[in-house]
């Protein structure tokens, strides 16, 4: 079978809408509510039919397309500046220590501040794959068709990136580090609070949430346990950013205490080794395996193939070919699949 990513249509909001219910919980950025999933792909149509220019408060959003069927088997989301609509708050880990010459002791205690010092970054995020289709390289084809498309369109893009990581969601979909910190505040139990979240975004958490560093000496066990751990369905998507440059530094997310990984945008590897190369020819002799995009906006197409250096430009398989749509002279980007 042959998958492509494409920019979402306002026909694909059954096919959202139904893997947003498969979930679990926590996908603050897919909620299984049909109001806030076609308020998302008018958005993100807004996006697309604004022409490249300056970065603005956009949002993309991308699906994974199975091209002889026409099913949507996955999505993913790009945000071009997080914070402009409403603050974007985090976590930060922090540590305050103290010396005491009576006991002859320093003592050192971790605590969480609520910051808006990601505000302003582009967010990748999104990403959910159908559980039919979690074979054959499909979830990374989704991850990094969305650099392929941020060094395609570079200027709608700020210099710093993120990537927020569901955090640790128990056997009933609560989570331990909402139990333990703001559930004590709020009066509503994670799952409330997260769809709450989802559909009406973050201006709650200004009104209700503390604004003074929390020890986490304070709070419980498992709430402690959880800081700054992804859900285990999380771990690939972890070690997949970090093999793209992301890393961790110390910011969690407020809700279930998810890591939110960040990196310089330009410093991405798919991003910096993306590179724009006219087709020569169109063969299926072999070569190496890529990440394939063309088109631009609405027209962004991406998939996997295979190339080969040829003169001043390359060769690529006839599948990717017809795939992407292009033929000979067609201008692509590509980078390598490993």
């Amino acid at each position: 079978m042959t998958f492509r990513i494409r920019a979402a249509r306002g026909e694909d909001l059954q096919s959202l809408y139904e893997m947003a219910k498969l979930t679990g919980g926590g996908f603050t950025n897919l909620p299984p509510d049909r109001a806030s999933l076609r308020a998302k792909l008018d958005r993100s149509d807004a996006a697309y039919r604004r022409g490249d220019g300056p970065i603005g408060d956009d949002l993309f959003v991308l699906v994974l397309e199975n091209v002889a069927t026409g099913e949507v088997r996955g999505t993913c989301q790009i945000f071009t500046q997080v914070g402009q609509s409403y603050p974007f708050y985090s976590y930060r880990i922090g540590a305050l220590a103290q010396h005491s010459k009576e006991l002859g002791r320093t003592f050192r205690a971790d605590m969480l501040t609520l910051s808006t010092d990601l505000e302003g970054a582009s967010e990748v995020g999104g990403l959910f794959l159908h559980p039919g289709e979690r074979a054959g390289g499909l979830g990374m084809l989704l991850a990094r068709s969305r650099y392929l498309f941020i060094a395609m369109h570079r200027a709608r893009f700020a210099d710093r990136i993120l990537a927020e990581l569901r955090g640790i969601i128990d056997e009933a979909g609560g989570s331990p580090f909402w139990d333990g910190l703001a559930g004590r505040f709020f009066g509503m139990n994670f799952q409330d609070a997260d769809y709450f979240n989802a559909i009406h975004g973050h201006q709650f958490i200004a009104d209700l949430f503390p604004k003074h560093p929390i020890y986490t000496a304070m709070l419980s066990e498992t709430a402690r346990a959880a800081i700054g751990l992804p859900h285990p369905s999380g771990r690939a998507a972890m070690r997949m950013l970090e093999n793209e440059g992301f890393s961790f530094d110390n910011y969690i997310d407020i809700f279930d205490g998810g890591p939110t990984m960040t990196a310089r945008t330009d410093h991405v590897r798919t991003i910096r080794d993306t590179r724009s190369v006219q087709v020569q020819a169109i063969d299926d002799k072999g070569g190496d395996p890529a990440l394939l995009a063309a088109g631009s906006l609405a027209d962004f197409r991406c998939c996997y193939g295979r190339i080969q250096d040829c003169g001043d430009g390359i060769a690529i398989d006839q599948t990717a070919a017809a795939t992407l749509g292009v033929t000979t002279q067609s201008v692509i980007h590509c980078v390598g699949r490993n």
